[in-house]
């Protein structure tokens, strides 16, 4: 079994940080140490976001949902990703997504006073953050460019990019189709013949109400191709 270092070094906070480092910011921190058995919720949305939430073991399963709950994406997050880091700074601090274990799974939990203590503490905390949030950042003008110009699987691809992490496996998609179609202003043949082309180029798998995505990789390629042509 991993110690408790070599597991803080996984996490993408401490990446680059050496042991030393990392020995002096575990004695002077609160780290808080969570377990949550299957189907037990980590978050809820509409919550305030005051810690930062390190998956340290197990997974979790993160959903979120439109106000009239007919869209809906959900993805699969595991050691060692982070739970919406994004909200714990900004004028939007509450969590638009929930979140619950999907088998035994534990989480380090540090209040956002701590956290920022550590940020100041050291360069390599501050500029890992700033990475994460500047990869958030970055894929939303991707995205934004790929409605405006782009083709019906780049809008498709901006969907699933803004609204998942990039460790997120087993990413869903759930939605009436006709809905869909709608929302993005296309004829239902021609939004059935992008699906249908997607999934032979293996991609996506689909039916009447969900959209599964096989790779999210492949959707930020989708996005990254346009934004380079």
């Amino acid at each position: 079994m991993d110690s408790m270092y070599e597991i803080l070094m996984r996490l993408p906070l401490f990446h680059g940080v050496s042991y030393s480092r990392l020995s002096e910011v575990v004695g002077n921190t609160k780290f808080h140490f969570l377990k949550y058995l299957k189907g037990d919720r980590i978050v809820e949305a509409g919550e305030p976001c005051t810690h930062i939430k390190f998956i340290i073991s197990g997974s979790a399963r993160v959903s979120i949902v439109n106000s009239d709950g007919r869209f809906k994406v959900s993805q699969t997050l595991s050691m060692p990703d982070v739970i919406a880091p994004e909200y714990l700074f900004g004028r939007a601090t509450r969590y638009p997504i929930s979140a619950v274990a999907l088998e035994p799974t534990g989480l380090l939990q540090i209040e956002k006073q701590e956290y920022v203590k550590i940020l100041n503490s050291d360069p390599v905390f501050l500029f890992n953050i700033l990475n994460n949030l500047s990869v958030n950042a970055q894929k939303s003008v991707e995205g934004v460019l790929a409605l405006t110009t782009g083709s019906l699987e780049e809008r498709i691809a901006f969907w699933i990019v803004a609204l998942t992490q990039r460790g997120g496996t087993d990413i869903v998609l759930s939605c009436r189709q006709r809905d869909l179609y709608s929302l993005f202003g296309v004829q239902r043949s021609s939004f059935i013949a992008t699906l249908e082309n997607m999934k032979a180029r293996g991609l996506i798998d689909f039916n009447q109400h969900e959209i599964c995505i096989k790779s999210r990789a492949e959707m930020v390629s989708l996005l990254a191709s346009t934004s380079e042509d």
